[in-house]
């Protein structure tokens, strides 16, 4: 019933004000206080999932992308990040969303719905599974071809309010968090919700194989290999990887190009309600 619900909502576009968004393989956790950030998302699921895991007591909210790299690790962090935020342990009760994936060709998406359901399963802590709108009950077919219903979700943090969304506005440090995780990243948390700031890196990769090789491909040579699921992906799916493998080509050691001080990128909301990034030296 739930799922249906959800899948019946229109995506809503979310403005960048007051915004955290939350790539693969990232994840982010603040609470109903936080005075910078009220909404948490993520887009451009296909056989990945978005999960949202939040403590009814302190309202302490994490939403994470899910991409199956590690399941069991992925979930223990996000649940031992939530819990920091809840020092009221009688007081309130862990609940998981979990929303993503269709009934993808390689079932992909049914192994990573099994992964996290075992996963949180196995926690110590009881978490109650409250939305499952995943793999079979996200799917939709057109001629023969399977797709996602829901790509992406938001969760109002204060409100505790989830919905389909879709965020014209992925940044900052877009291109670098991607390439990130092309190049293999673990899950990362991008946010300090006590200092209401979003830390990017520092991060170290090696030189992306065959670089120019992919750069020359035709898109369709792109999608067919660099997606999970070729037919489902949105349109944008091509751009975003040529611009991310540019990026790789561009910074091949971002040890002496990005991060030559070793030190994150740092930014904060301005009064705008928009990320502007603070000399690291200010703080």
């Amino acid at each position: 019933e739930k799922a249906k619900l959800l899948r019946s909502q229109p995506a809503q576009i979310v403005e960048p004000k007051g915004l955290l968004y939350v790539q693969q393989r990232e994840f982010a956790v603040t609470t109903p206080k936080d005075g910078s950030v009220s909404i948490l998302g993520s887009d451009d699921a296909t056989t990945c999932h978005i999960v949202v895991l939040r403590h009814t007591g302190s309202g302490a909210t994490c939403l994470t992308h899910c991409d199956g790299s590690d399941t069991e690790a992925e979930v223990s962090l996000i649940v031992s990040s939530v819990k920091s935020f809840s020092n009221t342990p009688g007081c309130g009760r862990l609940e998981v969303h979990l929303v993503g994936g269709f009934n993808d060709d390689r079932q992909l998406s049914q192994k990573l719905t099994n992964q996290l359901l075992r996963a949180f399963d196995l926690q110590p802590d009881d978490v109650h599974l409250v939305t499952f709108c995943v793999t079979e009950l996200n799917d939709r077919e057109e001629e023969d071809v399977h797709f996602p219903i829901i790509y992406g979700i938001a969760v109002n943090v204060k409100t505790a309010e989830i919905f389909p969304a879709t965020f014209p506005e992925k940044g900052p440090d877009e291109d670098l968090r991607s390439a990130h995780v092309l190049t293999g990243a673990t899950l990362t948390n991008i946010y300090d919700a006590k200092m209401e700031q979003l830390h990017i890196g520092p991060y170290f990769w090696r030189p992306f194989p065959h670089v120019d090789f992919w750069l020359e491909q035709d898109d369709k040579q792109i999608l067919q290999n660099l997606s999970t699921s070729p037919l489902a992906e949105p349109p944008h799916f091509v751009s975003h990887i040529r611009s991310t493998l540019t990026f790789l080509k561009e910074h091949p050691f971002p040890s002496r190009s990005l991060f030559p001080d070793r030190k994150p990128r740092i930014y904060k909301k301005n009064e705008e309600g928009l990320w502007e990034q603070v000399c690291s030296d200010k703080i």
